[in-house]
């Protein structure tokens, strides 16, 4: 359980303001589909998290306890760091014409390939005891923020109100975590 709740919180609030999300309202709105968007998101979401905590659990044998919670560190600062720039849709997927599941599964898998929230499991699961666990929490958070940005439609999803002082809140909150758990990993702090 150690890993499986942060990994879910830390992913929750990343995925709100990224765009794998905004590109969910965007399928989900352009397909009508609603059931094949999200398991398109599913299956996407959990190969990436499964990749990414394998990565982890290949790293963490040679590192020692402070290095692992120094990678940690080092994810929750860049997820924080990249959370204060606004990010954009660059491609809609409009030419993909390979049905509502597949434009959603590789759509998906391709844009979320390596963004923060994969560094946040590859970080949880050299941190942790169990990389599955961290795989798992990430990918529930993923797919519920997904699903709820699917359900409510691109316009809904990033027309609310205090967004942007919403995001700035979180990566501020995601920054200072890891400031403070690099520090003690350095044994600073």
């Amino acid at each position: 359980m150690e890993t499986l709740v942060p990994a879910f919180v830390a992913v929750l609030l990343t995925q709100v303001f990224d765009p794998p999300a905004r590109l969910a309202a965007v399928l989900g709105d352009r397909f009508g589909a609603r059931g094949s968007v999200i398991l398109g998101l599913v299956v996407a979401q959990g190969a990436g998290f499964a990749l990414a905590a394998a990565g982890g659990a290949l790293l963490a044998p040679g590192m020692s306890p402070n290095a692992r919670a120094l990678l940690l560190a080092l994810a929750l600062v860049f997820a924080g760091a990249g959370g204060f720039l606004r990010s954009r849709l660059a491609d809609r997927l409009a030419g993909w014409r390979i049905g509502s599941f597949a434009t959603t599964l590789l759509g998906i898998f391709i844009l979320a390939f390596g963004d923060r929230s994969q560094f946040l499991v590859v970080g949880f699961a050299a941190w942790g005891a169990s990389p599955v666990l961290a795989a798992i929490g990430a990918g529930v958070a993923a797919v519920a923020v997904g699903g709820v940005a699917v359900s409510l439609g691109e316009r809904t999803w990033c027309g609310w109100p205090g967004r942007d002082a919403a995001r700035i809140g979180v990566a501020t909150v995601l920054l200072v975590t890891g400031a403070v758990l690099a520090l003690r990993a350095l044994r600073l702090g």
